[in-house]
C-alpha cells in the first residue's frame, strides 16, 4: 500500500470513529510536539503583573500577546503587553530587570540570517508603552500597506501607528479612538465596507482603584473578585473616516443598547450573508453575536441563534474564542473557553447560522472542567487537513486550585497555576487530548498562562505557538514535527494592499477534500496572530483554491502549476469569479 493510500485509509478510518495518529505516522515524528525555545532564540520578555497585595482585580484578568509582520519581511515579529504600576505606589514584581516596563516588540531574524532568532528592537521602534496593558489588535487602518497596532489597557488605550521605516507613532489622541475605560479585546473589521478599517473595542467592568473592594474565597481567603463584582461597561465600535481619525458610532448602530463583561472578539460573517458579523465572549452573561445589517446596523441574535448560553441554558465564564470551520463542513464553528467547573464550549453550525451545543460529542466537555481556560489556538499541528486546538491555562479564584489538582501555595500566585492543554482532531468534529508528556513540558508544567498566538515562525510548514504568563517569562513554542509531505501556505490580500482580515479560504484537493480556514488577526485571549493561512495537506494535492472576500466577492483560484511547500499570495481579483 502506498503513502496516499494508506492516508486515504486513515480518513476513512477516522470517519467511522477510529482514530489513528498520524503525526506519529510521519518520519521523525518523536520526541515532544513542542518545545519552548524562548530563551535560545533571544526572547527575553518577563511579564510583570506588579502584584500589589492587595488583589487588584486587573493583576489577574489579561494579557495577550502577538504575532505580526511589522516590516513586512515576510517573517512574523513578536509583540508583548507589559504592567506597570497603573498609579499605585507598588514596584516591579520581577527582580534583576532593569529595562523600562514597556510593551516589547522582538523582530524576527529569519529573513536576515536564515536562522530563526529575536531582536529586542522596542527603543529603536520607538514604543513607550507603559500602560497597564491588557490586549491587542492588528490591522492596516491607514490603507499605507503596513500593520498598526491598537493596544488595550486598564486605563487609557493607545494606537500605534506604523511609520514603515521600522518605527511607531502613537497618534490615539489625534485618531479620536480614545478609551479610557477598562477594555479587553478589540477587532479591526471593514463593517461598511468602505475600504477603511473600523475599530471594535470589548470593555470590561468599571473597576478602578478608587472603587476597588475586598473579596473572598469560600475559604474566607482574600482572592480576586470576579466580574459581578462591578457593574459592566459596554462595548464601543468606532468607525474609520478615511483620514486617519475615527467617529463613534457606538450609539446609532445598536451596539450601546447592552451593557457585558467583555472578553474575546472575533469579526466573521457567521450568516454568510457578505457582510463581516462580530462575536464577543463575556465574562459570566451571555455572549453577544451582532449581525451586520448591511453596515446600517447591528443587532444581537446569540439567544435567536444558540449561540449565547451554554446547552443547558447557562451562561459561562466565556474568554477565549475561536471562530472557523473546525468540523470540516464548511462553516464557520465558535469555541469558547470558560472557568473552571463549566466546560469549554463548542456551538456547531448547521448551516444556516444557527448553533448547538456540540461540547460533549466532540470530545471536548470533561477534560476542560479542571480547568480555566484563556486563550485558545485553532491550528492543524500535524498537518493531516483537521483543526486541532491549543488551549492555555490558568486560574483566578483560589477554588481553581484544588480542581484542576494543583497545591496551592500561602503566598504569591503559585495557588492559580494549572496546566495547558492539546486536543488533537480525529476528524469529522470529534477531538481527544494528547498526553501532556507528549505534548511537551509547556503543557506538563502548570503556570497562570493567559494570551496565545498561533503562526509559523520559522517558515517551516508547521504552526508554531507564542503563550504570555502573569508574571513569568513568555514562552515561543515551536512544532518538533516537521511539515506534512504536502501543504500550502497563503497570504490573502485585498484590493487595500492589506492581509484580508476575515477572507475565508477553501482548499480543493485531488482526494476530494475540501479544507476551508479563516483568515484573520482576532480571537484567541486578547492575542494577535498570524493572518496566513497554513493548510496541511497529509500527501494529497491541491487543484484549486476559492476564496470568500470579505467585501462579498467570490473567487477561484485553479492550482494547476502552481507551487506548494511554500507561502503564495492571492490577491483579490486576480481569480476566477464564483456566483
Amino acid at each position: 500500500m502506498n503513502r496516499r493510500s494508506r492516508l486515504r485509509m486513515m480518513a476513512s478510518l477516522a470517519m467511522i470513529g477510529f482514530s489513528p495518529n498520524l503525526a506519529a505516522c510521519r518520519a521523525g515524528a518523536s520526541g515532544p510536539l513542542f518545545v519552548d525555545q524562548a530563551a535560545a532564540l533571544g526572547v527575553d520578555f518577563h511579564h510583570d503583573a506588579f502584584l500589589s497585595g492587595d488583589y487588584h482585580f486587573m493583576e489577574i484578568a489579561g494579557f495577550g500577546c502577538g504575532m505580526l509582520d511589522y516590516d513586512g519581511d515576510g517573517d512574523l515579529d513578536l509583540w508583548f503587553v507589559q504592567g506597570s504600576a497603573a498609579g499605585r505606589s507598588v514596584a516591579p514584581s520581577i527582580p534583576g530587570d532593569t529595562r523600562p516596563k514597556t510593551d516589547r516588540l522582538y523582530k524576527n531574524l529569519l529573513k536576515e540570517s536564515g536562522k530563526l532568532a529575536f531582536e529586542d528592537v522596542t527603543e529603536a521602534a520607538g514604543i513607550r508603552e507603559d500602560g497597564y496593558g491588557m490586549g491587542l489588535a492588528a490591522g492596516d487602518y491607514d490603507n499605507d500597506g503596513d500593520v498598526d497596532v491598537y493596544v488595550t489597557n486598564f486605563g487609557p488605550n493607545a494606537l500605534w501607528r506604523n511609520n514603515g521605516d521600522g518605527t511607531f507613532t502613537d497618534v490615539i489622541e489625534a485618531s479620536g479612538a480614545q478609551e479610557e475605560r477598562w477594555s479587553m479585546g478589540a477587532a479591526f473589521l471593514d463593517y461598511d465596507r468602505d475600504g477603511w478599517l473600523d475599530l471594535y473595542v470589548s470593555n470590561y467592568v468599571s473597576f478602578t482603584l478608587s472603587s476597588h473592594k475586598a473579596c473572598y474565597a469560600p475559604s474566607g481567603a482574600v482572592d480576586y473578585c470576579g466580574p459581578a463584582s462591578y457593574p459592566a461597561y459596554s462595548d464601543r465600535l468606532l468607525r474609520n473616516n478615511g483620514d486617519g481619525s475615527f467617529s463613534d458610532v457606538t450609539g446609532e448602530l445598536g451596539i450601546g443598547e447592552v451593557a457585558f463583561p467583555g472578553l474575546g472578539v472575533v469579526a466573521a460573517d457567521f450568516n454568510r450573508d457578505g457582510w463581516p458579523d462580530i462575536y464577543v465572549a463575556n465574562d459570566g452573561t451571555e455572549n453577544l453575536l451582532w449581525i451586520n445589517q448591511e453596515g446600517k446596523r447591528f443587532t444581537n441574535q446569540a439567544l435567536a441563534a444558540g449561540a449565547a448560553l451554554d446547552g443547558s441554558g447557562k451562561p459561562e465564564a466565556s474568554m477565549g474564542v475561536v471562530a472557523d470551520d473546525l468540523d470540516g463542513d464548511g462553516d464557520m464553528e465558535i469555541f469558547l473557553t470558560h472557568l473552571t467547573g463549566e466546560s469549554n464550549t463548542l456551538y456547531i453550525d448547521d448551516g444556516a447560522g444557527l448553533y448547538h451545543d456540540g461540547t460533549n460529542a466532540a470530545g471536548l466537555g470533561s477534560s476542560s472542567l479542571p480547568f480555566t481556560g484563556f486563550g485558545v489556538a485553532a491550528l492543524d499541528y500535524d498537518g493531516d487537513g483537521w483543526q486541532d486546538l491549543a488551549i492555555a491555562n490558568g486560574g483566578v479564584r483560589t477554588v481553581d486550585t484544588a480542581a484542576a489538582g494543583q497545591t496551592a501555595a500561602s503566598t504569591g500566585l503559585e495557588q492559580f497555576w494549572q496546566r495547558n492543554q492539546l486536543m488533537r482532531a480525529l476528524g469529522q468534529g470529534r477531538w481527544e487530548e494528547i498526553p501532556a508528556e507528549t505534548a511537551g513540558d509547556a503543557f506538563t508544567k502548570p503556570d497562570i498562562h493567559r494570551g496565545m498566538a498561533h503562526g509559523d515562525l520559522d517558515l517551516d510548514g508547521d504552526p508554531d505557538l507564542l503563550v504570555v504568563r502573569v508574571n513569568g517569562p513568555a514562552m515561543v513554542l515551536i512544532n518538533q514535527q516537521g511539515a506534512p509531505a504536502r501543504w500550502l501556505g497563503l497570504r490573502l490580500v485585498d484590493t487595500k494592499d492589506r492581509d484580508a482580515s476575515g477572507a475565508l479560504a477553501t482548499v480543493v484537493t485531488e482526494e476530494g477534500r475540501r479544507l476551508t480556514r479563516r483568515a484573520a488577526f482576532d480571537g484567541s485571549y486578547l492575542s494577535v496572530s498570524d493572518p496566513r493561512l497554513l493548510v496541511g495537506l497529509g500527501e494529497d494535492s491541491p487543484v484549486a483554491v476559492e476564496v470568500q472576500w470579505p467585501d462579498g466577492l467570490h473567487e477561484r483560484f485553479t492550482w494547476a502549476g502552481r507551487a506548494t511547500e511554500t507561502y503564495v499570495e492571492l490577491k483579490e481579483g486576480s481569480g476566477e469569479e464564483l456566483p
